[in-house]
């Protein structure tokens, strides 16, 4: 893949070396096996091992989701690439945010502000080039979800130095990046983006659901080449990136690490070990701390055990080899999208004639979309109780979910017109389990942009100009206040919840000596509440929505704040954030 410094050096003497030390235990460079000894087949029987406990950091993350082409613009200069131009449908174009704009985010402290723990961005690697049309206006790739190379980032974003850069700066101020990952497919057919050879994709049916295979072994939909991901048959590069990496003077480069990758590893140089080289390559390159996986059942369940292996093996050798510009010695993270999945159906996806725990493939968390359609008729307590049982002792034991209430393709996203962003904000970010923030929650971003069509009414650019608004400042600032409280103390999602009064609605949270408290619809002004089983008597207590803080006496709290809400946690134990 391209490097930051431009060198035509590769990384095989760094994978071989990471080989030869390691003890066996992840990576044996071993004699090449065949096809029928594809190390797929060998792990199908012994998957990967769940955790045997969730990281308390990653269940109670606040994780801030985007679209960089939506985000913001930091260069004018890269607006349109590969002879892209302005000619789609509504919001199906390039917009021009890039990797510069959020870096300049970062550095403002916008998501410190937050209390935002990691960024993950939607594909930033090359798309195609071409525009389709899928039935809702002629559009290009802006959304990352159309690969054309794995290898390279996106001009229209920006380069490999800005990724570094951003990656670096994130790292800086204590956050962590999430890259998006395609295997699944690349991108659609187009006049300027011919499709590869057909031992490398299928472009001749169309999933109809009817099952697992129904599923994997099948294009999404029309004109998105499915990648054969099940085969162990050894197949020679696409002659489109043969080519292409010629023209760019860095095919020899590519060829090497390809070499070293697979020497390495015994895999056979089947399409899914490719995709698993390219992707992992941006871990070992730039220290990526871990991925978003899109399209999760839509591929066979032991590719992404291939996938964490290898991926958590790169992020090891980076951090050997860059100790003073690592955050922690935390372990490689990977959430999935399985679309559909929900917390309340336990571990098990189900297929129909086959069920999958993808926490055994790897996967320490998985999007949670049962939540978005609940916050729109239940209460919290009603949400919170039952997600604490499943996480804390129930079924999702020792595992992890990533809450959300909007995205960028499900139109059935909580509040779409804005009209209950308060209630949003409570609802994700005091819920049980990892919260995802997407762009534009915490400034009550429309979702019904007027003359779009499709999801891309759910991808407006960021409404940066709302915030010269009083109403929107103050949404603004209930994110953040609720943000800094999460991240000051891991209880608000890791923890184990507990009501401890309905009228007003009061409860705890509790991991280990992590202890907080939340209480609403409290009168304003003066109010006092019981502490009894959450904060010991004398305790300094902080109030994280007002600021104030107060001392436990004679086993009851007493505030006098203008609000009615109170976010209460010791300033003692902020240390647990463990950031």
């Amino acid at each position: 893949m391209r490097k930051t410094s431009g060198l035509s050096a590769f990384i095989a003497a760094a994978s071989l070396a990471l080989a030869a030390c390691n003890d066996g235990s992840a990576s044996d460079p071993a004699t090449p096996v065949t096809a029928a000894e594809s190390p797929v087949q060998a792990e199908a029987d012994e998957k990967v091992a769940a955790p045997t406990g969730a990281d308390p950091f990653w269940n109670n993350a606040t994780v801030y989701f985007m679209l960089p082409d939506r985000f913001a613009n930091g260069d004018p200069d890269n607006d349109l690439a590969y002879g892209r131009e302005a000619d789609t449908g509504h919001l199906r174009g390039f917009h021009g945010g890039d990797l510069q704009g959020v870096i300049d985010k970062l550095n403002e402290g916008y998501f410190d502000a937050l209390g935002v723990d990691a960024l993950w961005m939607s594909p930033v690697y090359e798309q195609i080039h071409g525009a389709t049309d899928e039935g809702t206006g002629r559009t290009y790739a802006y959304h990352g979800y159309w690969p054309r190379d794995w290898t390279t980032v996106d001009h229209n974003f920006g380069n490999e130095a800005l990724l570094a850069e951003l990656i670096d700066t994130a790292h800086s101020r204590g956050l962590r990046v999430l890259l998006d990952v395609v295997a699944n497919h690349t991108g659609p057919v187009t006049g300027k983006d011919p499709l590869w050879p057909a031992e490398w994709n299928r472009a001749d049916s169309v999933c109809d659901w009817s099952g697992f295979a129904g599923t994997v072994s099948c294009m999404l939909v029309d004109n998105l080449p499915d990648i054969r991901t099940e085969s162990e048959a050894p197949v020679d590069l696409p002659p489109q990136l043969v080519s292409k990496w010629a023209e760019e003077g860095r095919l020899q480069q590519e060829q090497a690490e390809l070499d070293a990758f697979f020497e390495r590893t015994g895999y056979p140089r089947a399409p899914k070990y490719y995709m698993v080289k390219w992707l992992t390559d941006w871990v070992r390159e730039y220290g990526v701390d871990g991925f978003r996986v899109d399209t999760v059942k839509h591929v066979e369940p032991e590719v992404w055990a291939v996938l964490k292996k290898e991926a958590s093996l790169a992020l090891a050798d980076w951090k050997q080899r860059n100790p003073d510009r690592k955050l922690d010695n935390r372990d490689f993270y990977m959430v999935g999208e399985v679309y559909g999945y929900g917390i309340t159906s336990g571990r098990d996806f189900d297929f129909g004639d086959r069920q999958v725990d993808f926490f055994d493939y790897g996967f320490d968390s998985l999007i949670n979309f049962d939540i978005a359609a609940r916050a729109d008729h239940e209460d919290m307590e009603s949400i919170f109780s039952r997600y604490s049982k499943m996480l804390n002792g129930g079924a999702m034991e020792g595992v992890g979910v990533l809450n959300y209430l909007t995205s960028h393709d499900d139109m059935n996203s909580f509040d779409r017109e804005r009209q209950r962003p308060r209630e949003a904000a409570f609802k994700l970010m005091l819920a049980p389990g990892a919260a995802q923030i997407y762009y534009g929650d915490e400034l009550a971003r429309p979702l019904t942009a007027p003359g779009a069509q499709g999801d891309a009414q759910l991808r407006s650019p960021m409404n940066w100009g709302d915030l010269e608004k009083n109403e929107t400042r103050e949404i603004l600032a209930l994110w953040q206040k609720l943000g800094q409280f999460r991240q000051s103390h891991l209880a608000v999602g890791a923890g184990v919840h507990k009501r401890l009064s309905e009228a007003p609605y009061v409860f705890s949270r509790t991991l280990e000596d992590d202890r907080v408290m939340v209480a609403l619809d409290m009168p304003k002004g003066e109010k006092s509440l019981s502490a009894a089983g959450v904060f010991a008597e004398g305790t300094l207590v902080k109030d994280y929505y007002s600021g104030i803080e107060a001392r436990v006496e004679n086993g009851t709290l007493k505030f006098d704040t203008e609000f009615d809400t109170l976010l209460l946690g010791s300033p003692a134990t902020q240390a647990l954030s463990a950031r």
